[in-house]
């Protein structure tokens, strides 16, 4: 268990003696961190936030409550209400972790973390301060890298993202009962992923099915999710075919090496839309984000018409989000380092591109290598992460949807690999997976910039940082 969090008084804004504040940090202290041993080919990985959900209703949040289930309030996407008094329970950070190499996986395809995480890391959140105090671990064996919480708050799933399970080259997903008053997980049941190097769980609105992305196999599992919480065999797995997309990127920043996913398919992400008809996935290796139709009662994919929109060759979409208003959808490509606006018609399933952006500051030259995006609960800002340049990059929503470049912050630590708000949107927190830390940034809403709260918080290869509010009546 780590030693309790030393908080510091917070730090909302630096100011130099030219007039600069601390949003220009990355580009006067660094361009482009080149390593002693530079590694051109990254080990792509993805992260994605779950939004936690209250586990008993209260007569403080009964409207909030009333409306999600009458559907008006998509439940990824509940707006915080007042409150009159603080909420009673705790807040709990989960953040999962690279705790085991990898070994079967090419050095010279893949940036291999050393494994220095311990399974799920258990935090308790201050709501005041957003700072992080350890109170767990649950060892897996394997590289918990991605968590999903269940929308009634009492579930728990992790994608193992391992390769090989003794002699068989597969993954696992891990199933865990979360207790309701501190948060401690038990473990309920690990079953295959249907591939090698599970590395993104995600689950469908109606609670029945799970769905995983296994990025060295290349492919797609649905498993259901039975009466206890815990997993059954997958019932449908679909297998990436394409033509593997070039190594250099379409919109490589100049000089760039950022070589990663591009010597066979790797399936990244997978999730429904919000309607739950449809489910998507992107595949580094084959430029591709498709699109499936899903039966919510038998759990089965079937290729939607068109079944796929084609990215710019050696760009490699890694992660998407939705907007709020489920008309447009955000892609974040690894290698070429650019943000993808899409229109999405929400009854036949079809993305349409619109703008492509850079996710760099002007003038950016080198290799990086992108890696999560967020839309904030209110739907007017975009975040995207850059690895290498070790930023977050802001970008205002247009009444399009169409993005401007805000502003772009540094990190606090080395190779940001995801990040997530917490349930409020208030805070920001980044999980450096080359520095072991987590930081937190508080989140201005009007402006959508953020501002480094002075918290570091010690986690071995952090991967991903998912939250449940257990406030209880």
């Amino acid at each position: 268990m780590f030693p309790r969090l030393c908080v510091t008084p917070r730090v909302d804004e630096i100011r130099y003696t030219d007039g600069s504040s601390d949003s220009a940090l990355p580009e006067r202290l660094f361009c482009v961190r080149a390593p002693s041993s530079l590694r051109t080919c990254d080990r792509s990985r993805p992260m994605h936030p779950f939004q936690p959900t209250r586990l008993q209703p209260t007569r403080r949040n009964f409207l909030a409550t009333a409306l999600a289930a009458s559907g008006t309030i998509s439940a990824a996407r509940k707006p915080a209400l007042a409150q009159d008094t603080p909420p009673h329970g705790p807040l709990i950070a989960y953040v999962g972790t690279f705790s085991s190499p990898l070994r079967d996986t090419l050095p010279t395809q893949v940036d291999l973390p050393p494994g220095n995480g311990r399974g799920i890391h258990r935090f308790a959140v201050d709501r005041e301060t957003g700072a992080l105090t350890a109170t767990g671990e649950f060892e897996l064996g394997t590289s918990p890298s991605c968590l999903a919480v269940d929308a009634s708050g009492t579930r728990l799933y992790s994608a193992n993202e391992t390769d090989r399970v003794g002699d068989e080259r597969f993954g696992t997903i891990s199933a865990f009962r979360i207790d309701a008053q501190d948060g401690n997980l038990q473990h309920l049941n690990t079953q295959t992923s249907g591939g090698a190097g599970p590395t993104y769980v995600s689950l469908h609105p109606n609670g029945k099915f799970l769905f995983v992305a296994n990025y060295f196999g290349g492919s797609v599992a649905v498993l259901p999710i039975l009466d206890d919480g815990s997993l059954g065999p997958a019932v449908d797995v679909k297998q990436d075919e394409g033509t593997i997309g070039p190594t250099t990127a379409t919109h490589a920043p100049p000089g760039s090496f950022a070589i990663s996913g591009h010597d066979r398919t790797h399936a990244h992400m997978i999730q429904t839309d919000p309607s739950g008809q449809f489910v998507l996935h992107a595949d580094l290796g084959l430029d591709k984000i498709f699109l499936w139709k899903f039966d919510a009662q038998t759990g089965q994919l079937s290729a939607n018409a068109p079944a796929f929109v084609e990215l710019p060759p050696g760009d490699g979409p890694r992660h998407f989000h939705f907007h709020p208003n489920g008309n447009w959808l955000y892609s974040i490509q690894e290698e070429g380092s650019t943000l993808v606006l899409f229109d999405f018609d929400q009854q036949a399933g079809r993305l349409t591109p619109r703008q492509t952006i850079s996710t760099l500051p002007s003038g950016f030259a080198g290799s990086n290598f992108c890696s999560e995006i967020l839309v904030s609960h209110d739907g007017k800002f975009v975040y995207a992460g850059n690895r290498l340049h070790d930023s977050i990059s802001t970008f205002s929503v247009g009444p399009e949807g169409e993005l401007t470049l805000v502003s772009n912050v540094w990190t606090r630590g080395n190779y940001p690999r995801s990040f997530s708000f917490d349930p409020t949107g208030a805070f920001l927190y980044c999980c450096n997976q080359r520095a072991d830390n987590v930081t937190v940034f508080k989140v201005n809403r009007q402006t959508g910039q953020l501002a480094f709260t002075g918290h570091y918080t010690p986690v071995g290869n952090p991967s991903m940082i998912t939250f449940l509010d257990l406030s209880g009546s």
